[in-house]
């Protein structure tokens, strides 16, 4: 099991990312609260890892923290919840949020997140109460250096992060359109269209 990674942030258009550890390129999955705490292009970077295996892929997911990682190994113990759900999830909104809407059983606000269904919301609410008390806040990743890289539209980047996280390309491009997108990073209008879409 690949519990932890160190090394070069190589690459990154959410949800993927690329760290080359000792000169092995590790591809990974992350949440938009993840990538929100990468640095730049070219610096060091240690993420927790959860390593799925199945019959056709080996897959390889990061996170930030290890509350985060234990989050999501929660979720994806749920029926109905496989690993790119548990990243919508965490996507949508932060750790501290979905134990609060679990806590007071808040099915509405979870039915806001893509993929979650009334049904959805309620066995989350039922299966995860007990389990919650188990999530501990785990560290931040640590960065070295930063070196300058040549970035992407982030209004392109967004959306296409979106439609690869199962949003329809229409339906991606009208939640970034709706963000005031001057100067933010393609991270930051992710994660703020997918809070808006949560509000509404």
């Amino acid at each position: 099991m690949i519990g932890r990674l160190r090394g070069v942030l190589a690459w990154k258009q959410p949800p993927y990312l690329l760290i080359d550890a000792h000169g092995v390129g590790y591809e990974l999955e992350a949440s938009l609260t993840t990538f929100q705490s990468l640095p730049e292009t070219g610096a060091e970077v240690v993420l927790f890892t959860h390593l799925a295996v199945r019959e056709d892929a080996h897959a390889l997911y990061g996170f930030a923290s290890t509350d985060e990682r234990a989050l999501f190994r929660n979720l994806i113990r749920v029926a109905g919840i496989g690993p790119r759900l548990a990243l919508l999830i965490l996507s949508g909104m932060s750790v501290d949020l979905f134990i609060r809407c679990v806590r007071e059983g808040d099915a509405l606000a979870l039915t806001r997140l893509p993929g979650i269904g009334k049904k959805t919301a309620e066995r989350l609410i039922i299966e995860m109460r007990d389990r919650i008390g188990d999530l501990a806040r785990g560290p931040a990743p640590a960065a070295g250096g930063r070196m300058p890289v040549v970035e992407a539209s982030p209004t392109e980047d967004a959306v296409s992060a979106l439609v690869a996280l199962g949003y329809k390309l229409p339906e991606a491009s009208r939640m970034v359109q709706a963000v005031e997108a001057e100067g933010l990073t393609s991270e930051a209008i992710i994660r703020q269209a997918l809070q808006a879409s949560v509000r509404r």
